[in-house]
């Protein structure tokens, strides 16, 4: 199954398992109707800033839209429209409660990343190029070697001011 098709079939399904409606799921999570509408058709795929609003509202940790059963390869989340690519290095931990991602950031991109929910820490280490990271408001830029824990359930942004793209990792805990 490609990765259009499984976000399909677990939007679905969480939406379907909450007993939500597309116009209940849309209030939840900041993502107009008609978009998850398509999504679940399989006729868009979303941003990473939109599935990130997604798996928040459905108070779901992001890895859920991205672990596609036993496929023997890691899925990639690179929307057509997007500068962002998203890999998981490890399966959602139910146990430890964290995601754990490999996130590459095109030159001159930036993602606003909207408030995960409550009680989510973020961890970003720079593996390669410098990132700038926004978290309350403030800008601050990390080099290669370098990291941040933050309050994931505030507003946060990436920027790549580079002309070369940034690779990150990002884990995610969640409370």
């Amino acid at each position: 199954m490609d990765i259009t098709a499984y976000l399909s079939a677990t939007l679905r399904a969480l939406r379907q398992a909450r007993g939500w409606s597309l116009t209940q799921t849309a209030e939840k999570t900041g993502v107009s109707k008609a978009m998850l509408g398509q999504i679940e058709r399989n006729e868009s795929s979303p941003t990473v800033a939109t599935l990130w609003k997604i798996a928040t509202g459905l108070n779901v940790p992001f890895s859920v839209f991205l672990e596609a059963g036993e496929q023997p390869e890691r899925p990639v989340f690179d929307p057509q429209d997007s500068d962002m690519i998203v890999e998981p290095l490890f399966p959602h931990d139910e146990q430890l409660r964290f995601d754990l991602f490999s996130i590459k950031l095109a030159p001159g991109a930036i993602s606003e990343s909207s408030p995960h929910y409550s009680g989510v820490v973020e961890h970003v280490i720079v593996i390669d190029g410098q990132l700038d990271l926004q978290t309350q408001g403030n800008w601050q830029t990390l080099k290669a070697g370098e990291g941040l824990r933050f309050a994931g359930d505030k507003a946060h942004s990436y920027r790549n001011r580079g002309a070369e793209p940034v690779h990150f990792h990002s884990l995610i805990h969640y409370p």
